[in-house]
């Protein structure tokens, strides 16, 4: 579960720096240029959830989902400089309790 854990955050921080790149450029008038790092991170980001130990693509593509909102608050805090409000904090943690379940649930087969 650990190995699952560190890869779903590296994927997270990939693509939302990627995501992030392209916000900047087209929301934030920062240079066209920061479209190729943009472009480079999301592709790391969807090598590294090829990592993931699931018997289907889908179940941690799901369970990859609650991280990524979790990680998002982190982002919207760390370098955006908002912090979340109780509202934010809650809707992350029910996302990440749907993922644990999705990822721990007992599978027979």
């Amino acid at each position: 579960m650990g190995r699952t854990a560190l890869v779903y955050l590296a994927a997270a921080l990939a693509e939302i720096g990627g995501c992030f790149a392209f916000w900047a450029w087209l929301r934030l008038g920062k240079p066209a240029w920061l479209a190729l790092p943009g472009l480079a991170s999301l592709a790391a980001f969807a090598a590294l959830l090829t990592l993931v130990e699931s018997s289907a693509a889908g179940r941690a593509f799901a369970a990859y989902g609650g991280v990524y909102i979790a990680a998002s608050l982190g982002w919207l805090w760390a370098v955006e400089g908002l912090r979340p409000d109780r509202w934010d904090l809650l809707g992350g943690a029910v996302c990440l309790l749907g993922a644990g379940i999705i990822l721990l649930a007992p599978r027979s087969g």
